[in-house]
């Protein structure tokens, strides 16, 4: 794993706000606050897989708070299962509140507000694997239910979660992009094992050719939201498959037409430019550009239904 941070290269008086601007970019943002600042410290590191994270840190006493206006600002709309190794830790999200321990694994959603408290004179130590709610086959809504709750990872089916976790952690393999790719199919593969037994489904659900069709497909407009061109037909053009037979794999596999699922999350990527400060030196035409709208007054249109509030209100209150 790469070495992002640690605080002993950093100035004591400087360690929690470099901890606070590391997590939130290797992790989500969130307001990070320690009883004893001063004597604060933490270490972390990464590795990617492909779409996905996993992250190895160790940490003193902290409160960390995620609110919806941080939100707003930032989503990388990801679930992040955690792997407690040391040290007595506590979250709450969803209404749902645990105290977790060495062994445990937890699970919590970067798109619901939470609350995490890391308490006593030893270190705490995770890891955590993060991953795109996209790539996850589960309802969100039965997700939900299981956030903030202990998931045993020293028994049963969690403990090869665990396992696998522990050794992306403790290992020093260099892996190819190729690697990465396999092993990220691989987390996503056991945390859908873990929840889905959770869940008391008897099977975790399985990929079929077009479930892992539609997988690309999600993946592919994702990354092209800012063409002006991508449409169906593009999009179905770039996968050698018919615009019919695109439409009916959304039909199966998703809750809305392909095209409301484009438009939708360019609407997602230009709301989270508006909320962003360092972004205020562009029009809101260049942000409704950047993101496919040619034309202003229908991207106002459409932000507003979208959002409840015009593209100027929105930036001038968030």
């Amino acid at each position: 794993m790469l070495t992002v941070f640690d605080t002993a290269t950093i100035a004591a008086r400087d360690r929690l706000e470099a901890w606070r601007e590391v997590t939130a970019t290797s992790l989500a943002p969130t307001v990070i606050d320690s009883p004893a600042p001063e004597a604060f410290t933490a270490h972390l590191r990464a590795m990617p897989l492909g779409n996905a994270q996993v992250t190895s840190m160790a940490y003193t006493s902290l409160t960390s708070r995620r609110s919806p206006r941080d939100i707003r600002r930032s989503d990388p709309e990801c679930y992040q299962v955690a792997l407690i190794r040391a040290g007595r830790q506590g979250i709450e999200q969803n209404g749902a509140s645990v105290v977790l321990r060495r062994g445990d694994l937890v699970l919590y959603d970067s798109s619901r507000p939470f609350e995490a408290i890391v308490s006593g004179t030893s270190p705490a130590e995770s890891v955590i694997l993060q991953f795109p709610k996209r790539l996850f086959p589960l309802p969100v809504d039965q997700v939900a239910g299981l956030c903030a709750t202990s998931l045993p990872g020293t028994e049963g089916i969690g403990s090869l979660v665990a396992a696998f976790l522990a050794s992306l952690a403790d290992g020093h393999t260099r892996c190819t992009e190729r690697d990465a790719q396999r092993l990220e199919i691989i987390a996503v593969d056991l945390t859908t094992a873990v929840l889905a037994h959770h869940l008391e489904r008897e099977n975790p659900p399985l990929r079929s050719p077009t479930h892992t069709l539609y997988l690309r497909i999600i993946a592919f407009i994702e990354e092209n939201l800012h063409h002006p061109e991508l449409r169906p037909a593009t999009i179905a053009a770039a996968h050698r498959i018919s615009s019919r037979y695109l439409h009916r794999i959304f039909q199966q596999h998703h809750p809305v037409s392909v095209a409301a699922h484009v438009r939708t999350r360019r609407l997602d990527r230009a709301r989270r430019d508006l909320a962003d400060r360092r972004l205020d030196h562009l029009t809101i035409a260049t942000i409704a550009r950047r993101w496919g709208f040619s034309r202003p007054a229908d991207f106002s249109r459409a932000f507003q239904r979208h959002t409840g509030a015009p593209p100027r209100d929105y930036r001038s209150n968030t």
